[in-house]
């Protein structure tokens, strides 16, 4: 057995798979929610700093949902506009692009977040996509003109690293 060509090592550029996709989403809203109960619990705290007594959001709360979900939106819209990417896809080496292969613009972003919640609707059947499909795109990325690829080339990062010089003193 041979060992593949050099070329072939490296997902640059390459649709990203449901498994990369999937485990970004979950570091997202881990982290997104993350934030979002600490920026509650930090207001609730300042609430009752100035009221002078205790101060209770809960999640049952009509406010708090509808804060929490513009707070995703915001999230998830800003991260695909500014820089194609969210916390969780800049971990996993995943960023979104237009259909074209150009940068995803402000547009596509929001309208891909807008358009998210509906890839979960029918029991997931918008994600079919990911796996049945050449290009790999989920309902919202069609419906956005968004692809999602792999950005992060792990062996051409190795590489870099090996042969960067060494520090003087050092053998």
């Amino acid at each position: 057995m041979t060992a593949p060509p050099v070329a072939r090592l490296s997902f640059q550029g390459r649709f990203a798979g449901a498994a990369s996709r999937l485990a970004a989403y979950a570091i997202d809203i881990g982290a997104s929610t993350g934030v979002f109960v600490l920026a509650v619990a930090g207001g609730t705290f300042v609430a009752s700093v100035i009221v002078g007594h205790s101060v209770s959001w809960s999640r049952t709360n009509i406010i708090v949902e509808i804060v929490y979900f513009l707070w995703l939106f915001i999230y998830f819209a800003y991260s695909w506009a500014a820089s194609g990417k969210t916390f969780g896809m800049a971990m996993l080496g995943v960023r979104v692009l237009a259909a074209d292969g150009a940068d995803a613009t402000a547009r596509q972003a929001v309208v891909r977040t807008l358009a998210l919640p509906l890839s979960f609707l029918l029991l997931g059947l918008g994600f079919v996509g990911i796996v049945l499909q050449r290009d790999r795109r989920a309902l919202h990325d069609l419906i956005a003109g968004t692809a999602v690829i792999y950005d992060w080339d792990a062996r051409a990062a190795r590489l870099r690293f090996l042969a960067r010089d060494k520090l003087p003193g050092q053998s």
